[in-house]
């Protein structure tokens, strides 16, 4: 018999599920977006910043980016957890990691909403 143990890990379909999802939507994003910019074919500041007035862009852009924050955080944490063996220090850089990624969410809404 096998006797796992289990650290607080998150192992399981759940991530393995949510970071597909995740990758999708970032896809899909990507493709709307290239459209839109093909589409319309930017050439100054204002227009630029007229793609990311209207509210559906800065939805998307903001789905976009609570995606791929959420991405990062499963993957990181996941790389914390295989490869940094001291407890503190895994905990540190967990901490660490999750404090960054909502600084960078907040700059993004940030950014967006500013527009």
């Amino acid at each position: 018999m096998v006797n796992r143990i289990l650290v607080g890990a998150h192992y399981g379909l759940k991530d393995w599920v949510i970071q597909r999802a995740t990758a999708i939507i970032m896809a899909i994003y990507t493709v709307i977006l290239l459209v839109v910019v093909l589409a319309v074919a930017p050439d100054s500041h204002a227009s630029w910043r007229g793609i990311f007035a209207n509210g559906f862009m800065k939805f998307a852009s903001f789905l976009f980016f609570v995606s791929l924050f959420y991405h990062v955080w499963i993957g990181i944490r996941d790389i914390w957890m295989d490869y940094i063996k001291p407890d503190g220090l895994r905990l540190l850089l967990m901490i660490a990691t999750a404090a960054a990624l909502v600084g960078y969410a907040g700059w993004a809404v940030q950014i967006l909403w500013r527009i």
